[in-house]
């Protein structure tokens, strides 16, 4: 039931959320009953669904995100003070990247990223460093799947795409440059979690031909070995 919501359809009636679970409207009915009790759902003046905050507050309690997110924070609004860009996080889920936090300068150049959302692992900086340090199955099923073109420069060539998870291991960081929009291109670079594991990856977004490439890695690696340092000295 809660995955028929998305960034896309965030408010449902009744039939919709029927349909879209195939379900009768009187067993929908009955069971968007209790999800209203507990809070997962909340409906608004004109019968629609939405999320409650209730599924929030219980999400905030994931330990991935949350301690990841507890130390990486002060380190990101440094970054975002630094850069007045967007600055993100990120972990990978399976095949896809989620983003775990989200921080938005007073330059910052509009982007396509929430706090929860999943985009493209194959064509943001942030999915391209988790990606390159993904075991090689992951790599594969993620490169045997559809990849959309979102613009003229979106990598779909799954030799390209590969020749740039290399150069993440070369350099250390990646770029992602007008593959989801034509006005941004995001530098990321990776975290080191405790176990040695790339845990996270940490990512700036700025307009394209705003920033040298170089000056931007710079300081995303920085920052991400300052995380890296503040994970592992949390550790008891």
């Amino acid at each position: 039931m809660l995955g028929a919501f998305s960034a896309q359809r965030p408010r449902l009636t009744l039939s919709e959320l029927a349909r879209k679970v195939d379900m009768p409207v009187s067993t929908v009915h009955r069971m968007l009953g209790d999800l209203l009790a507990w809070g997962a759902l909340e409906r608004d003046e004109q019968g629609h669904y939405r999320v409650g905050l209730r599924l929030w507050e219980v999400a905030s309690l994931a330990p991935r995100g949350q301690g990841l997110r507890e130390r990486a924070l002060p380190y990101l609004e440094d970054l975002c003070q630094m850069t007045r860009e967007n600055v993100q996080l990120a972990v990978r889920e399976g095949k896809d990247v989620v983003f775990v936090e989200r921080i938005g300068g007073s330059r910052a150049v509009p982007t396509l990223t929430r706090v929860g959302g999943r985009l493209a692992i194959t064509a943001t900086g942030a999915g391209l460093v988790l990606l390159a340090h993904a075991p090689t199955s992951v790599q594969n099923e993620a490169l045997a799947r559809p990849l959309s073109r979102h613009t003229p420069f979106t990598l779909t060539d799954t030799t390209q795409i590969r020749r740039a998870l290399a150069q993440v291991h070369a350099c250390g960081y990646a770029v992602s440059d007008r593959q989801l929009s034509l006005d941004t291109l995001s530098v990321a670079a990776p975290v080191v979690g405790v176990t040695g594991e790339i845990e996270a990856a940490v990512s700036v977004v700025v307009r394209h031909g705003s920033m040298p490439t170089g000056a931007l890695a710079d300081l995303v690696r920085t920052s991400c070995r300052a995380i890296s340092r503040a994970l592992h000295t949390s550790v008891p």
